[in-house]
């Protein structure tokens, strides 16, 4: 019988990666992970937990202004861009931390290092210099931003990598870019202070989601003074002296500009992984190809999260890992259910969404009812604040089972975890007409919409 150094061999410690880890070293499992970068993953350190801290902080300041109409006032306001990034570094060091200490208390050997796959069976730790082998290796290195390198000047730029470590508050941005990245920054940047521009190279930001939420978003940035370009591109990058620079677009206009952040997307990082000559099978733009058990073309290669590009969120990883951990380590076969996956956008205003969009349920559904509101919430009636909130479900006519829900407004992500378990078990709109409206309340329009939308 061949024995190996490790039962399970995870590379890349983000949030797919720890839960599949943990669980394999909690069934007995000899596990090792490899991680170059820091424990945590992109969530933890570079993506949805600083965001959502950089998006608390934009929220003050509207904050601040709405509260006059409740009869609060207070001195002058001022932001100190160091000390939110100061305190967003501790608490991500915190939970980096944490993160070290609960794999540790697992039993699970943790490498600091580089990794590279070597062959179905061996793993090269290139700190080290020297090689691990495993009955099982388990690719978990998520995804890394994508940025135009065929645009001269394009390193003028920065990434999600780097917008959380700027040593100073830019006062111009450019973000180019449609998708909630893009989306997120522009409205944190905005709600900051800085004077923010969009640039989107196709009609629609947002084009993934319902088509009305697009649409609502997208005169939402407008009308907090974002400057929305579509159907542009960047030409080239400027320095123009003194950390300015110029941004060039497809239009023939250009925009000046303190910070350029790159929002155009992502890939799976994969690149030097040595997985090509392990005999996987890759993706074009570089995921692992794997099975509803996240196996590879390789018996003994598996994969999970992001780097499989099949539904890029961190939740999904975590229930991808474990489905992996449970199927291989303690003989409980499952896999992940990648139906009605609530979704949020973190903008403002933020968007929560569950199921199909509208084009979406036509296609798949054919006949479908539509019911839809848009209306300012009670809380804005005493501040001025003109911002408004939409709602959507979006109902099979032939079952009544609703099949989407679309929300865009304050709230929306807390409203819509709740109604995508309701969603997920086949809720019917019967269902929602005969439950009880709770008043006041923005989200007792889900229960008391009952005329069909027709549009104009």
């Amino acid at each position: 019988m061949t024995s190996y150094d490790y039962d399970l061999f995870t590379i890349g410690a983000g949030s797919g990666g720890v839960r599949a880890s943990r669980l394999a070293a909690s069934y007995g499992a000899k596990v090792g992970v490899a991680e170059e970068h820091r424990v945590g993953g992109t969530c933890v350190i570079r993506g949805c937990v600083p965001k959502k801290f950089m998006v608390y902080a934009a929220e003050y300041g509207r904050m601040f202004h709405d509260a006059k109409g409740y009869g609060w006032t207070s001195g002058e306001k001022s932001f100190n861009w160091r000390t939110l990034i100061d305190n967003k570094d501790a608490e991500i060091d915190r939970l980096n931390a944490i993160y070290i200490r609960n794999l540790k208390n697992s039993g699970v050997d943790i490498f600091q290092t580089r990794a590279v796959v070597k062959d179905p069976h061996t793993v090269h730790l290139v700190d080290e210099g020297r090689d691990v082998t495993a009955a099982r290796i388990l690719i978990a290195t998520g995804g890394a931003p994508w940025v135009d390198e065929s645009i001269e000047g394009h390193d003028l730029g920065v990434s999600s990598n780097e917008v959380f470590h700027l040593d100073e508050m830019p006062k111009r941005v450019v973000v180019t870019g449609g998708g909630y990245i893009a989306v997120e920054f522009a409205c944190i940047f905005r709600g900051l202070g800085a004077d923010v521009s969009l640039v989107y190279r196709g009609k629609d930001i947002l084009r993934y989601f319902d088509h009305d939420i697009s649409t609502h978003v997208h005169e939402e940035l407008k009308r907090q003074g974002i400057q929305v370009i579509t159907q542009s591109v960047f030409t080239k990058i400027e320095d123009t002296g003194e950390g300015n620079r110029r941004v060039h677009l497809s239009d023939g206009a250009s925009l000046d500009c303190d910070l350029v952040f790159w929002a155009v997307g992502r890939k799976p990082a994969t690149r030097g992984l040595g997985l090509e000559g392990a005999g996987v099978e890759m993706a074009k733009n570089g995921a692992v190809k794997v099975d509803k058990w996240s196996k590879s073309s390789v018996d003994s290669i598996y994969a999970v999260g992001d780097v499989t590009d099949r539904v890029n969120l961190t939740p999904v990883a975590i229930r991808e890992g474990a489905a992996f951990a449970e199927t291989t380590y303690n003989n409980n076969p499952q896999n992940m259910d990648y139906a009605f996956i609530p979704k949020a956008v973190f903008s403002n205003p933020p968007v929560g969404s569950v199921g199909y969009a509208e084009h979406e349920a036509r296609e798949k559904f054919g006949e479908i009812d539509i019911y839809r509101t848009d209306f300012r919430q009670m809380k804005n009636m005493l501040t001025g604040d003109e911002q408004r909130t939409l709602m959507k479900i979006i109902v099979d006519a032939k079952s009544d089972k609703v099949v989407g829900v679309h929300i865009v407004g304050e709230q929306s992500p807390e409203m819509i975890q709740c109604i995508a378990i309701a969603v997920k078990a086949g809720v019917t709109k019967a269902d929602f007409d005969a439950t009880c409206a709770l008043h006041p309340t923005a989200s007792e329009e889900l229960v008391t919409m009952t005329q069909k939308y027709i549009p104009a």
